[in-house]
């Protein structure tokens, strides 16, 4: 079945409703790295994060840039209407959400050192508070 030139291919996700959800599943769809987009557009990982979730929005001319580089429509990145990323192959959409599915092990990871930091924090002030009330009571 071919599809007519006015009907829209829409990449399939539940994440993709937002600007930053977009930009990040089109990456994904053309196989993009953070890295790599963030190098071609001039701004840092940092930016291009704070991009993908929806904590900022880049300027209309990096839009433009990456609708180029991610072969969809400047219309489809900024609203969802329009040319989205194409559906080119099963692999092509099971790389996608690998690739999703790699950055939310990395997320889960770091956030459990971070768990383990705090609470080693949190065993070591116990201590020294504990260590000075039975100082105080000794001295009294």
């Amino acid at each position: 079945m071919f599809k007519s030139e006015q009907e829209t291919t829409i990449f399939a996700d539940e994440g993709g409703d937002t600007l930053g959800g977009r930009m990040s599943m089109a990456r994904d769809a053309a196989g993009i790295s953070l890295e790599a987009l963030a190098s071609q557009l001039g701004v840092s990982e940092e930016t291009m994060l704070a991009w993908e979730s929806d904590r900022s929005e880049p300027m209309p001319s990096a839009l433009v840039k990456m609708s180029a580089l991610f072969g969809v429509s400047p219309a489809w990145l900024m609203t969802g209407t329009g040319d989205g990323p194409g559906e080119d192959s099963d692999e092509r959409v099971l790389a996608a959400v690998r690739n999703e599915l790699s950055r939310l092990q990395a997320a889960y990871q770091e956030i459990g050192r971070l768990i383990e930091a705090t609470t080693r924090q949190v065993e070591r002030l116990d201590h020294q508070i504990q260590l000075r009330n039975v100082s105080k009571d000794v001295a009294h």
